[in-house]
């Protein structure tokens, strides 16, 4: 049985005709290496419909249950230097999701949201100048999950410029997923 269905009909329940959805994060690495804070240091894109936010670090995405979302995320600066070095890279490290409905957003939400699908990504046995390199986390929405909105906290893991210590720093402005149903 074929039905006929308004574009309308689909234009506010994310991309429904899409299995994932991809959140690119862009990170200022000298400004978060210098300041220790990831405060306007991160810009967030996404290919969903009708998600807001787009370019600021509390982007929200519209996605459906059981949709895979993958979570990109490049330094600014990708561009081998004259020296020959490559720029420090970032890394997520972990999502972690809140629970706005008690009223504080530092609780951490005590219901799944995602099934993890682990990291990804190995950019320093692939660089070269024709070769897009970023690590990513991906994760799937879980099918029970109930529609809403679910504001999470990036913790990233950065390179620091010199030697081989890490920088972790957790998101200050929450970015968020609108769940629909399906």
């Amino acid at each position: 049985m074929t039905e006929a269905y308004a574009a309308t009909d689909f234009a506010d329940r994310g991309q429904l005709n899409s299995v994932q959805l991809n959140v690119v994060t862009l990170v200022d690495m000298e400004k978060a290496a210098a300041t220790k804070s990831l405060d306007g240091c991160l810009y967030m894109m996404d290919n969903s419909v009708g998600g807001v936010g787009q370019g600021a670090d509390h982007l929200e995405t519209i996605c459906k249950q059981g949709q895979v979302i993958n979570w990109i995320i490049r330094p600014i600066d990708m561009h081998r230097r004259a020296d020959g070095t490559w720029p420090p890279m970032p890394k997520i490290n972990n999502l972690v999701f809140l629970d706005i409905e008690k009223g504080d957003e530092d609780d951490v939400a005590e219901r799944r949201i995602m099934t993890e699908l682990k990291v990804y990504g190995a950019p320093d046995r692939i660089r070269d100048q024709y070769t897009a390199v970023y690590y990513y986390w991906a994760g799937a929405v879980m099918s029970d999950a109930r529609p809403g909105l679910y504001r999470y906290r990036m913790v990233l893991e950065l390179e620091k410029e010199h030697g081989t210590d890490k920088l972790y720093l957790n998101s200050v402005r929450y970015p968020a997923l609108r769940v629909l149903p399906v």
